[in-house]
């Protein structure tokens, strides 16, 4: 007797046909994106920790080309980032009520973003109003 042939679903590039899953795998690669820029902080924390003249160097190292390009790539898949975070957040929680009506998903997006924005600015105050 010979053994039943079984289904070998393809691996190769299938997440790329679905566009939900191209989206998914995406939103996937900035979290290592920021997982990386976290890993900077971090260097700049040990520097600091070292002494003067080590975080000297470490916040030359910043203003290298390369750094700066890579932090202007970094604040634009961090903006993606939150965009999509917040664009999921409806599907993932449980219904909102204001009263007997429902919540549509996209008010609790746009207030995700708004609060995001409004957090971001105080903090910009905050560090503008310390560095005076």
């Amino acid at each position: 007797m010979s053994t039943p042939r079984t289904y070998l679903r393809p691996m190769r590039g299938w997440w790329r046909e679905n566009p939900f899953l191209l989206r998914y795998m995406v939103r996937e690669v900035t979290a290592v994106l920021v997982a990386a820029y976290a890993l900077v902080l971090l260097a700049g924390l040990a520097c600091l920790a070292l002494g003067a003249p080590s975080y000297a160097a470490w916040l030359r190292f910043l203003k290298h080309p390369f750094t700066v390009g890579f932090h202007v790539v970094t604040l634009l898949v961090f903006l993606y980032h939150t965009w999509s975070w917040f664009e999921i957040m409806p599907k993932t929680m449980p219904a909102v009520f204001v009263g007997r009506y429902r919540l549509p998903g996209a008010a609790i997006t746009a207030a995700g973003l708004a609060a995001a924005v409004l957090c971001c600015l105080a903090l910009l105050g905050v560090a503008l109003w310390l560095s005076r």
